[in-house]
C-alpha cells in the first residue's frame, strides 16, 4: 500500500515550478528583504523624528555636600527638578523635514515595487530561455535520431558496396556536429537554471504552460515605478532645501522648569523663605549672521534638487521610448511568427522532396543532410519566436508601468 501510495504521488514530486511559481519565489529572495529593511527602517526614523518635536519632559534630581556652609550654600542640598520644553516656531523646518520623510518614503516603497517587477521580467525571460533551448533539445535529438537511422541504413549499402565510404563518412561528421550542439544546448539548460536558482535562492524546475496576456493598448499607461521612485526622491530633495533656508528664520521655543530644594542649614540663620521655584521662560534664537553658511547650505540642496530633477525628466523620456521601441519590438515579433511558420512549411516540403530524391539515388546525401538541418532548424525557429513573443509581451507590460505578475496565465 505504502508502494502504490508513493507511486501515486511521483508524478506532483516530479512537477516543476510555473512562470507564476518561479516569480513568487523570486521576489521573497534576499536582495528583496534588503529593500524592505530598508523601507522599515527608514519608517522608523521617520516616527522618531516625529516623535523628537513632541514637547520634551526632563526630570532630574542632585544632591550636593559643602565644605564650608554658607548663606547659599548649605551643608546638604538636595534638588528634584522637572522641565518641559517645546518648540513653537522653528522657520518651518519641522513641516518640511516630515514632507521630506515622507517623499522620501514613498521614493522607497516604489522602489521596492520596481525592484520586484525588474526581477519579474529577469525570471520572465529566463523561463522562456529555457523553454527556447528545450524546444532546440527536443528538435535536436529528433534530428539525430533521423541521422542514426540513415547511419545504420547507409552501414547496410555499405557491406554489400552499394554506396561508399566517404557517404557513410558524412553522416558520422554530422551526428558529431549535432552531438556538440546538443552538449551546447545542454549547457545552455543548465546556465539558465543556476541564474532562477541564483535569484529564487533555490534550485528549480521548469514545467511548461505559462503565457503572458496580451496587453490591449486600449489600456492606461502608467509610470513605472522606478521612475516614480526618481520623482518622490527629487520631491525629498527640495524639501531639504527648503530645510536649509529655515535657518534665516529664528526659532522660538517654551521652557516650563518646577524644582524642589531640601536645604539642610547648619545655620537657622540662613534658611531660605522657600523651598520650591516655578520659571516659565520664553525662549528666541536668531542667527541674523552667519558668514554665508545658511545661504551656500541652501544653495547646495537646492542644486542637489535640480540635479535631481534633470535626472528625473531624463530617465522618464528615456522610459517614453523604451515603451516606444518595446511595442514596435513586439510588433516584429508577431511578424517573427508568421515568417517562421512559413520557413517551417517550406523546409518541411522541401525535406520532403529531397528525402524521396536522395533515396532513390538522385541526388547524393549532402542535399539531404542540408534538408534535414533545415527542417530542424526551422522547428527551432519557429518555437523560439513564439517564446520570444511572449518575452516582448511582457517587457511591454513592464515598460507600460504594469505588474508582470498580473498578466500571467
Amino acid at each position: 500500500m505504502k508502494k502504490l501510495f508513493f507511486i501515486f504521488f511521483i508524478p506532483i514530486l516530479l512537477m516543476g515550478e510555473n512562470l507564476n511559481e518561479l516569480i513568487d519565489l523570486s521576489i521573497k529572495n534576499k536582495l528583496v528583504d534588503s529593500y524592505k529593511e530598508d523601507l522599515k527602517s527608514l519608517k522608523d526614523e521617520y516616527t522618531s523624528v516625529k516623535r523628537g518635536y513632541l514637547p520634551s519632559f526632563d526630570v532630574s534630581a542632585s544632591y550636593s555636600k559643602a565644605n564650608h556652609e554658607t548663606q547659599s550654600r548649605p551643608d546638604k542640598d538636595t534638588t528634584v527638578s522637572a522641565s518641559v520644553d517645546f518648540t513653537v516656531y522653528d522657520g518651518g523646518k519641522r513641516e518640511n523635514t516630515f514632507d521630506s520623510y515622507k517623499m522620501n518614503i514613498k521614493s522607497s516603497k516604489k522602489t521596492l515595487e520596481s525592484v520586484k517587477n525588474q526581477i519579474s521580467l529577469d525570471v520572465t525571460k529566463y523561463y522562456y530561455e529555457y523553454l527556447t533551448e528545450l524546444a532546440k533539445k527536443d528538435a535536436k535529438l529528433k534530428e539525430i535520431e533521423q541521422l542514426k537511422a540513415e547511419y545504420k541504413r547507409l552501414s547496410k549499402f555499405l557491406d554489400v558496396g552499394t554506396t561508399t565510404e566517404d557517404e557513410v563518412q558524412k553522416i558520422i561528421s554530422r551526428l558529431e556536429s549535432s552531438n556538440v550542439d546538443l552538449h551546447e544546448i545542454e549547457l545552455n539548460l543548465q546556465t539558465v537554471l543556476h541564474n532562477l536558482e541564483y535569484i529564487t535562492g533555490k534550485k528549480v524546475d521548469i514545467q511548461n504552460g505559462s503565457e503572458i496576456k496580451v496587453f490591449s493598448s486600449d489600456e492606461s499607461k502608467d509610470e513605472r515605478d522606478d521612475i516614480e521612485a526618481l520623482k518622490y526622491s527629487m520631491k525629498a530633495k527640495l524639501e531639504n532645501a527648503s530645510i536649509a533656508k529655515s535657518d534665516y528664520f529664528p526659532t522660538i521655543s517654551l521652557n516650563n522648569t518646577y524644582s524642589h530644594y531640601d536645604m539642610d542649614f547648619d545655620n537657622s540663620a540662613f534658611t531660605q523663605p522657600y523651598d520650591d521655584q516655578n520659571i516659565l521662560s520664553v525662549n528666541l534664537k536668531w542667527n541674523v549672521f552667519s558668514f554665508g553658511k545658511t545661504k551656500n547650505n541652501y544653495e547646495s540642496k537646492y542644486k542637489k534638487y535640480l540635479s535631481a530633477k534633470s535626472n528625473y525628466q531624463y530617465e522618464k523620456n528615456k522610459a517614453d521610448v523604451d515603451l516606444e521601441l518595446a511595442r514596435k519590438s513586439y510588433d516584429i515579433a508577431k511578424l517573427k511568427i508568421k515568417s517562421a511558420k512559413a520557413g517551417l512549411v517550406a523546409a518541411n516540403s522541401a525535406y520532403r522532396v529531397i528525402k524521396s530524391k536522395y533515396q532513390n539515388g538522385l541526388i547524393d546525401n549532402v542535399a539531404f543532410l542540408e534538408a534535414l538541418s533545415e527542417k530542424y532548424d526551422a522547428i527551432s525557429v519557429l518555437k523560439e519566436a513564439e517564446y520570444d513573443l511572449q518575452v516582448k509581451r511582457a517587457n511591454v507590460i513592464y515598460n507600460s508601468g504594469k505588474d508582470i505578475k498580473d498578466y500571467i496565465k
